[in-house]
């Protein structure tokens, strides 16, 4: 295999990659565009990963058809952790927030996009 990465299919694919780019302080490693502007296909180097980003052409959301993309930081990253939070939490909702038995600090996410997150240390 030559490698891997998270696909996600959003609405307002146009809007989502400068708001990743931002989020995780990511940098943009390929962006293909559709004809009316939003994205064919887009790739974001997030912390060594890569997340590719596309428009989703669904109607509306399969019920049960969902992934939550969970990133685990490690001890020593908690500022890190709390800005990229901060970031995918505007305009989204918290599912989780807070210690568990095996991190100090998660949050469960819902962004703006619909795509769900699980971010810890």
């Amino acid at each position: 295999m030559h490698r891997s990465m998270m696909q996600v299919y959003v609405k307002k694919s146009d809007q989502a990659v400068p708001f990743y780019l931002n989020a995780f302080d990511a940098k943009l490693v390929c962006r293909h565009q559709n004809d009316d502007g939003t994205i064919a296909h887009a790739e974001l180097d997030v912390f060594g990963q890569i997340m590719a980003i596309c428009e989703s052409d669904q109607k509306e959301t399969i019920t049960g058809n969902s992934m939550q993309f969970c990133l685990h930081f490690g001890e020593g990253k908690e500022e890190l952790v709390r800005k990229i939070i901060d970031n995918l939490s505007e305009g989204g909702k918290f599912t989780y927030h807070g210690p568990t038995d095996w991190s100090p600090l998660v949050a469960a996410i819902v962004d703006k996009f619909g795509v769900h997150w699980c971010i810890f240390v």
